[in-house]
């Protein structure tokens, strides 16, 4: 016959729902098998108050076990042993019939706890699987658009990962089953994605910004100039009169944003010398410098 549920759970015949919860979990927080494996001593007392409080977290169980109806065990009392000392209680404490409470459930303690799927008396104190992490490079195209990327784990599998579209950076994409065995299944591979530093875009917020030599001659002029764009190369007209830090917005051409659209493009224009300029260049710079003398405003 198993010891007095009470006196396994070190808890007064008075205990509340609380109380029973807080000294179940502190006890099998300790000799859970998982957390002590090999150890004998450890599974049977983990055994013993699992038990314990599956019987008296049931106020239906507890209440009979308290009227000396079932014994510790859960098996019913014959009528004439019931007759006994302090209600046919084989332990000879008076019980506590007057503890009205919730009922509590050990297995949704035990999951809480160690990930357990079951884990009463009789389920083979099964547990799933630790979950895994890793942490997957993505280029900004496929954080935009989507893909696959294959990853490994250090036990020699390898995953292939499907990258949303729209994914953003530190988000963490959640593969069921993929994590360690366990004997209640498997865990979980938390995969958290890393956008790649572009070499063209720079990201701010849900928005990108690139800088995009122009010509002078564009630039005084105005023209048509081609511009690199994450969804491919689009044609841009540069204002007439255009400076350096001259700024054209592409409009959803950015980064998703949670709102399920995508940010703008801002295209700051650097107006480039010829590596080498021409004779003629600097003729005219010369005689502009001499006859139309000017000093640039800075652009904060």
């Amino acid at each position: 016959m198993a010891n007095d549920p009470y006196q396994e759970l070190g808890v007064p015949r008075t205990a509340g729902a609380d109380d029973l919860r807080k000294a179940f979990r502190k006890l099998a927080k300790k000799h859970h098998p998982d957390a002590n494996p090999g150890n004998k001593a450890a599974e049977e007392k983990f055994k013993r108050v699992s038990g314990a409080f599956d019987l008296l977290g049931d106020p239906e169980k507890r209440r009979r076990f308290d009227s000396g109806a079932i014994d510790a065990d859960g098996r019913e009392v014959p009528r004439g042993y019931a007759q006994g000392g302090y209600g046919g209680n084989p332990f000879g404490q008076e019980g506590s019939r007057g503890a009205q409470f919730e009922g509590v459930d050990l297995n949704d303690i035990l999951g809480e706890m160690f990930g357990s799927r079951g884990g009463g008396p009789g389920r083979g104190f099964a547990s799933r699987g630790a979950d895994v992490r890793a942490r997957v490079d993505i280029d900004l195209e496929d954080a935009i658009a989507g893909g696959k990327k294959r990853i490994g784990f250090s036990d020699g599998r390898t995953l292939d990962v499907t990258i949303p579209k729209g994914a953003v950076d530190g988000q963490v994409l959640r593969l069921k089953g993929q994590g360690s065995s366990g004997r209640a299944g498997a865990g979980d591979a938390l995969i958290e994605l890393a956008i790649r530093p572009h070499p063209v875009f720079r990201r701010e917020g849900d928005g990108l910004v690139m800088d995009l030599p122009v010509s002078v001659p564009d630039a005084v002029l105005g023209g048509k100039v081609e511009a690199p764009t994450p969804d491919g190369p689009v044609t841009l007209s540069v204002p007439k009169g255009s400076n350096s830090g001259s700024t054209l917005r592409l409009k959803g051409k950015g980064l998703a944003n949670p709102r399920g659209g995508r940010g703008d493009l801002l295209v700051r224009l650097v107006v480039t010398l010829p590596d080498t300029p021409p004779a003629e260049l600097q003729t005219f710079a010369e005689t502009w410098r001499r006859d139309r003398p000017y000093t640039p405003r800075r652009r904060g």
